[in-house]
């Protein structure tokens, strides 16, 4: 496995054949080793990127405060099969300093997270944008943690006529059901017990939608988990839309995104489950 700064030094270290890439910002766990193995399973050559992207963050704090650990992360990658990390500098992926030309997540950056995060998605799309550039792979895989990421990237290729497959890969829980989240080192032992209330309530919800609960209900059945977590400040619940990041209609039935976003303590996490509202999942 080599590290390399540059698309050029990336061309010379990965050889010919269907290549993968995993995009990253570091900080790496088991949940992007999920995503790595997966890639391996599609692809024969794996590329893992590793960048901070300022682009995408709204709150200078987080960008400086986002964990940095290059040496840890090509460690964690080294068991791996990997060809090579793609860790660029800053200005190697914005040359001429922040672009004049930028990708619009259009109504998708607006709602649920993009409207606690405004501008957020409009820089994750960009730099995917870049790093398909860079990377040039023939399938992109991201994780279904952060649903509305997928689902504005998926629409990007989609609406672009981007040459790239986009394979999702499901979240990676710790045994007790919260999700995996470079934001989880932030928490304190009992905020963690705490931020437990999301998985539940999205189990609570998604089993309501599985038995063909009116939407109230669904939602009503995580609100009631929620509402007793005692320091668990709720951004939004939300049944949503799979292409569009929508919230459904009262009258919808079909595959879902449940989704939920809080702040616990002084950590913001996110998480959500796919359902289907009145039977199986397609």
């Amino acid at each position: 496995m080599r590290v390399v700064r540059t698309a050029a030094e990336l061309d010379s270290a990965v050889p010919e054949g269907r290549r993968a890439v995993v995009m990253t910002m570091g900080a790496l766990h088991a949940g992007h080793l999920a995503l790595v193995k997966q890639a391996h399973e599609v692809a024969e050559r794996v590329v893992v990127t590793i960048f901070v992207n300022p682009l995408q963050f709204t709150d200078p704090r987080d960008l400086e405060r986002y964990p940095r650990a290059l040496e840890a992360d090509c460690a964690l990658l080294a068991t791996e099969p990997v060809e090579a990390v793609f860790a660029p500098e800053v200005e190697d992926v914005y040359p001429g300093g922040e672009p004049i030309v930028t990708v619009s997540a259009g109504r998708i950056g607006e709602i649920f997270e993009g409207a606690h995060r405004p501008g957020h998605f409009d820089g994750v799309l960009t730099v995917v944008l870049k790093l398909l550039n860079l990377t040039r792979p023939d399938v992109a895989l991201f994780g279904q943690k952060d649903a509305q990421q997928l689902i504005a990237v998926r629409a990007m290729v989609r609406d672009l006529n981007l040459p790239v497959e986009i394979v999702a890969v499901p979240t990676v829980r710790d045994p007790d059901g919260l999700a995996l989240s470079s934001r989880n080192r932030f928490l304190s032992p009992r905020e963690r017990e705490r931020a437990l209330s999301l998985s539940g309530a999205l189990r609570a919800c998604a089993a309501r939608a599985e038995a063909g609960d009116s939407l109230d209900g669904i939602l009503a059945a995580g609100y009631a988990i929620l509402a007793s977590a005692e320091g668990v400040v709720l951004d939004y619940l939300a049944v949503l839309d799979p292409t569009s990041a929508e919230a459904v209609r009262s009258d919808y039935r079909g595959d879902v995104v449940i989704a939920v976003a809080a702040r616990v303590g002084s950590t913001r996490l996110i998480d959500n489950v796919p359902a289907s509202i009145g039977g199986d999942r397609s």
